[in-house]
């Protein structure tokens, strides 16, 4: 099987872009490890290490999420929150081109590094990053996780049933998610990296921490979408 690419080109002003060309294993859905010997000190494990994390030094070293971080945080030296780019994002199903800020291309690219790095906590989100959909909404991203959410409890019903389907385990992994993007954005910032990219974490922090409420509220507004379906199911 090909390699799995997803391409963000972030067009910072007319002298400088940045192009990042991830290639993620078709069967693990993650990025290849980078060799240890060449990684900052923040990204060693026990560096503001996740209080749920997984992993002890002994068998892990360096944060997996960190070090998928290394590069963003390199390559975006020097460059602000605000700053507005051009970002095209090339998938295999989709090219997508949007003038934005420099935060909001990042936190998007966030999307696939951190599921794609064999972080336990954000292995969750790797069929979302199979069907990435560059710079989505809360919206999307409410529909997307939940019916993933779903589908997984529909596949593991199969083996065991009266699995989840009042979406209280998604809740979970938001909230467990939420505990790594804070303790995340705190490496980095004892590590004095740019803000742009500290910024992008908390940008994608903000799903985490209100799509546990959002899912009660914008599940119930998705509801007249499936109008047709329930009440065919009800005839």
């Amino acid at each position: 099987m090909d390699m799995i690419s997803i391409k963000y080109a972030f067009k910072l002003d007319h002298r400088r872009s940045e192009v990042f060309d991830l290639k993620l294993d078709p069967r693990t859905l993650e990025l290849p490890r980078k060799s240890c010997g060449d990684l900052p000190f923040w990204t060693k494990l026990d560096f503001h290490q996740c209080p749920h994390c997984p992993f002890d030094g002994s068998s892990r070293p360096d944060c997996p999420v960190a070090v998928n971080l290394v590069d963003v945080v390199k390559r975006f030296d020097q460059v602000f929150s605000y700053d507005e780019i051009d970002l095209e994002v090339t998938t295999p199903a989709r090219r997508v081109f949007l003038h934005t800020t420099a935060q909001r291309g990042i936190s998007s690219m966030l999307g696939v590094l951190f599921p794609a790095s064999g972080c336990p906590h954000t292995s969750f989100f790797k069929p979302m990053v199979r069907f990435h959909l560059p710079l989505s909404t809360e919206e999307d991203t409410v529909f997307r996780s939940s019916g993933m959410y779903l589908l997984a409890q529909f596949f593991l019903r199969k083996k065991k049933p009266g699995k989840d389907i009042t979406l209280e385990g998604l809740k979970q992994i938001y909230q467990n998610l939420n505990l790594l993007n804070m303790n995340v954005a705190e490496r980095l910032r004892n590590a004095a990296c740019t803000e742009s990219s500290i910024n992008a974490i908390v940008l994608l922090d903000v799903f985490a921490q209100t799509l546990p409420i959002l899912i009660e509220e914008q599940l119930e507004d998705l509801r007249q979408l499936f109008a047709s379906c329930l009440s065919c199911q009800t005839a």
